[in-house]
This record gives structure tokens, sequence and C-alpha cells, in this order.
């Protein structure tokens, strides 16, 4: 199942040898989407036809993130962008799925490309959930969106937004574990590297994380674990972190990162009036995280895809 959904998102692996154009042969970049209810007014599934009959038209064929948000103590998951205090509308795992499932439903009637798509949370450990729990609970998920893919133009995995900030890292690391050990649907790591170094000065990331920790739940956790990392910044330093991480794991005998592609947020950013210097074009971040990780032959990628994330309704109050 992971070499069948790598496959179907056009992507290779970092490690691979690649020729010096890759980045200009890259194909176009699809869009992802932070998925918020928009009231009873609307069903799951009628919501998540209406976003996947978009991306349907647009034709742009490859991997694509919808990210829910935080998974909580009794199984609801919070949208994105909103803390535990947050008065935000939680959904349930059902609404999850019939929306995912209504995004497939869209996205095969209205166009011809075909995608992957990773159904994604993040780890922040403010709403109380068990990492365990949370991380076999999203591979359950997963798998039964998974159950009703259109075969041959929709492939399913996961997504974690992991990033230092929101939680400990063990409790990244148990959720990321679960999930591996609940599927063999691909999981995509579309998170960041806070505070990683961005050469070999240090193994120390911002609040208690190591890059062990940033490599593990990014590739180290399982052969279906491959990294989608956040290149948001312009200046590139995100890509240097990341290329940083994956020469740790190639001189500590883990291998290179199994990078497939960047993730951008410039549709997002335009749509809450800018970002500062977060706002790389999904070009702009592939061609930064190419750059970083060609600069060492061992952490060389062939061809990366690229994913730009925006709000698919307006955001809720955080």
């Amino acid at each position: 199942m992971a070499a069948t959904i790598l496959a179907a998102s056009t992507v290779t692996a970092s490690g691979a040898t690649g020729s010096d154009d890759a980045a200009t042969r890259a194909p176009k970049y699809a869009a992802s989407h932070y998925v918020v209810s928009t009231g009873e007014d609307q069903s799951p599934d009628a919501q998540g036809y209406q976003i996947g009959c978009a991306d349907g038209r647009a034709g742009a064929s490859g991997l694509r993130i919808l990210l829910f948000g935080t998974q909580e103590r009794d199984g609801r998951i919070r949208p994105p962008g909103t803390t535990r205090s947050s008065p935000a509308a939680r959904v349930t795992e059902d609404w999850v799925v019939s929306s995912s499932v209504g995004w497939m439903r869209g996205f095969a009637k209205c166009g011809r490309a075909n995608a992957v798509l990773a159904l994604g949370v993040n780890n922040k450990a403010d709403g109380g959930a068990d990492p365990a729990t949370a991380g076999a609970a999203w591979a359950n998920l997963v798998q039964r969106v998974g159950s009703a893919a259109p075969a041959g133009r929709v492939a399913v995995g996961a997504a974690m937004d992991g990033e230092p900030a929101w939680s400990k890292a063990s409790w990244a690391r148990g959720w990321v574990d679960a999930y591996v050990r609940g599927t063999s649907r691909v999981l995509y790591a579309a998170g960041s590297a806070d505070g990683c170094p961005s050469d070999a000065s240090t193994q120390a990331c911002s609040h208690g994380w190591t890059v062990g920790d940033v490599f593990h739940i990014s590739t180290g956790a399982g052969a279906g674990v491959v990294a989608l990392p956040q290149i948001y910044r312009t200046d590139g330093i995100q890509a240097r972190q990341w290329a940083a991480i994956s020469a740790w794991g190639v001189h500590s005998g883990g291998g290179p990162l199994r990078v497939v592609g960047a993730l951008s947020q410039r549709g997002a950013c335009r749509q809450q009036s800018g970002c500062g210097n977060t706002d790389n074009s999904a070009d702009d971040a592939r061609t930064q995280l190419n750059q970083a990780l060609a600069a060492d032959a061992a952490t060389r990628a062939n061809q990366l895809t690229a994913t730009d994330i925006n709000w698919s309704s307006p955001p809720p109050s955080p």
C-alpha cells in the first residue's frame, strides 16, 4: 500500500539520484485545505463534495491534504487554528469520514485528474487526547475512507501536522507509532522543525524536542512515513533545517529523510491579509527544499511535489 500511494503521487523519496533540472520538470502544485464545518445548513458530504469538485475542475493531479484540526479527549475534532477554549464547533470522526468521501466523489465527478488524498490532524496535546488512542483512531478512520476511494483516481493516506510548539515529543512519537501499527497507509509528516539547527552544530530543537524526534515522526517510525515539510519562510532557513535533519539521519544510520515534497501556505496567507516572511509560493518552497537537499549527495531528492494550503471556509475564532 505504501508503494502504491507514493507512486500515485508521482513523487520519489529523498535519497534517490536526480538530475539538476528536476525542479524545472516538477508537476504543477495541487491545493490543500484547512477544513472547517460550515454549520448545520450544509451536510459534511455536501461540503466535501463542493471542495472536491473545485479541486477536480482545477485539473491538478498530485498530493493534497485535508487538515481537520485537533483530536480531543472525547473523540471529537476541534477546527484548525483554535485553542482548547475556542467556542468553535467540534466535529465527529463520522463527520470527517463523510466530508472526505464527499471530497473524493466531487473530485472524481468534476475532473479527470488523479490525487493522493492525505487526511490530517495536528499534535496539539491541549485537547487531552491520549496519543496512542488518537493515533489508532486516525488509522481506523483513514482505512474507512480508503475503502470508499474511487479506484484509479484517488489513493488515501494520512497527514500529521507535527510541530514542537504543540506537544511534548513523546506525545507526537506515541501518536505516529500508534498510527503505523494500525495501518499500512502512508503517513505524510506535514510538520515544522521549530528551533532545529540548519547545520550540525547541535541536535536540540525547540520545546525540548531533538533532531531525532523530528526525524522519527517524519521517517524513522516506519517505511510508510514520509516527509512533506512546511517550507513557509521566504529566507530558506526551513529548507536548510530539513536538509540538516536528513543529513543527521544519514550519519546516524537511519538513512535520509524520505522527503516527497514541500508544503506552502500562500493561499491561507492571502485569505488572512498576509503572513510577513512566511508566504512562500508553492514553487519557491519546492525549489528551496530541492536545493537544500541537493547540497549533499546523500540527501538529494529526485523530484519533489508541492502543495499549497488554504482555508476551505472562513477561519473560526481561535
